[in-house]
């Protein structure tokens, strides 16, 4: 008997997905576990495999398109079954509410009312010094009044006539308007008087013809080019909304410190030496040696420190702070879409090669959108390195629930003093962003102190 495949919920904060690629055509024959199809979710590409066996009669929706949970996306069924109603009732797109159809009814000729007769007020209840001036429509010009015409309804020699705004902007445009002549209310330059004005030359004392809101642009005036229109994806939808959440919702604060690094850079150089192949003729096919980045060592340093400052390993909850026994850090990996944080399970009980390896294998599979749900989720602290994009310094949005993010820029060569002489030195730059409701400002600089230690004392790194 023929059944619907609906659109199945493919990770933990799947809401809809992609429909990127069928793996399977109509007429081929379905086993249980069978690759359908690849959906790309709000996280990563996700494999769409099949619960039932029998052969795919029809396709519902083609690659490309955008898909909700539960939405029916193919058939599986007999060979040769008849699918036709079923296939009408799910792919057809649901019936329009009735509307009313208004009874057309006689429209009343308007009349015209007379105008009210103007109330008249005895002068001598006016105030002879106010001035009432016609108020200008407009919005541009609404603290400015029309002038009133002196004798032939121009205005006197040498005065512009134009609100402070017209002035400003006649100014940054390099517009002369002395002499100048506009449309508005007693010869008043007003703003869609200026491209005129400028075309015509720095004096244009001659009348300005009012234009029409509908009449185009004057050849020569200023025009703008439509945007490039890029659709958000789901990954950016959910990037968006998150770090919305996380700054609505979790009160930040930051703490930087600026530490010597010269003797991590040593050691990094000693691993990478020691990881390199002895034999220099490496084959052309063969994958590049391993090394252990900056980061690495880190991610290492920190795994450390938060095990001797577990409150910076913690999570707010409306009950209860959740402090972590293990030590899970996410790694900010950039991709085309947007951003993603694979997480390195246990760092605190991995050798600083074994994340390296693991570190590298999230961040290909990252790129290439092959990671599980599983590896992006739960973590309990994050890494954000911009170093190799030339940053010395930032702050980190925090990744709920988790406690603080650790911010990473570039090491840098500086000056530093050594018994009483300058030399050269490295330093970096690390931002802690905290979760107020979890970590402390006494906290958080108790783990920036032990981070600071491990980083100046490196070799405490690899012993933990």
């Amino acid at each position: 008997m023929a059944k619907v495949l609906d659109m199945p919920k493919l990770s933990p904060t799947m809401e809809e997905g992609v429909l990127s690629a069928w793996h399977k055509k109509e007429g081929d024959t379905v086993a249980v576990d069978d690759l359908l199809a690849e959906v790309e979710t709000d996280k990563a590409t996700m494999e769409f495999r099949a619960f039932d066996a029998g052969t795919l009669l029809k396709i519902l929706v083609p690659p490309g398109s955008q898909v909700k949970l539960g939405q029916p996306v193919a058939i599986v069924g007999s060979p040769g079954e008849d699918i036709s109603a079923m296939a009408a009732q799910a792919g057809a797109p649901p019936a329009p509410a009735p509307t009313a159809t208004p009874t057309p009814t006689a429209t009343p000729t308007p009349t015209q009312t007379p105008p009210p007769a103007p109330i008249r007020v005895p002068e001598d209840t006016l105030a002879p010094q106010a001035q009432r001036h016609p108020p200008v429509v407009n919005a541009l010009e609404r603290t400015s009044y029309a002038s009133e015409p002196a004798g032939n309804g121009r205005a006197d020699a040498g005065r512009v006539m134009a609100s402070p705004y017209v002035r400003k902007v006649a100014r940054e445009l390099g517009v002369d308007l002395q002499g100048a002549q506009g449309t508005g209310p007693g010869g008043r330059v007003v703003p869609s008087d200026l491209d005129a004005i400028r075309g015509a030359g720095p004096r244009a004392a001659a009348p300005l013809a009012r234009v029409a809101p509908s009449t185009p642009a004057a050849p020569g005036a200023a025009s703008f080019e439509e945007p490039e229109v890029r659709p958000l994806s789901l990954m950016r939808k959910t990037i968006a909304r998150r770090l919305t959440e996380s700054k609505s919702t979790v009160p930040h604060f930051y703490l930087s410190i600026d530490v010597d690094v010269a003797e991590l850079v040593k050691l990094r150089e000693r691993i990478n030496a020691e990881l390199a192949p002895a034999d220099a003729r490496v084959e052309a096919d063969a994958p590049p040696p391993l090394k252990v980045s900056l980061n690495d060592l880190l991610i290492k340093a920190c795994a450390v420190a938060l095990v001797r400052v577990p409150e910076c390993n913690a999570s707010f909850t409306p009950d209860a702070i959740l402090v972590h026994r293990r030590v899970d850090i996410s790694v900010a990996v950039a991709i085309p879409d947007g951003l993603v944080t694979p997480v390195v399970r246990r760092a605190d009980q991995k050798s600083v090669v074994a994340i390296a390896r693991e570190v590298r294998e999230l961040a290909s599979r990252a790129r290439a959108r092959k990671l599980k749900p599983e590896e992006m989720t739960d973590g309990t602290f994050s890494i954000s390195n911009l170093g190799m994009f030339g940053i010395d310094e930032f702050a980190a949005v925090i990744n709920p629930p988790e406690g603080a993010i650790l911010a990473v820029g570039q090491v840098r060569d500086v000056p530093v003093i050594v018994d009483g002489a300058v030399v050269p030195g490295k330093h970096l730059a690390l931002t802690l962003s905290c979760d107020h409701r979890v970590v402390d400002g006494a906290v958080g600089a108790a783990f920036l102190a032990e981070l600071r230690r491990l980083i100046e004392h490196p070799l405490r790194v690899l012993t933990g």
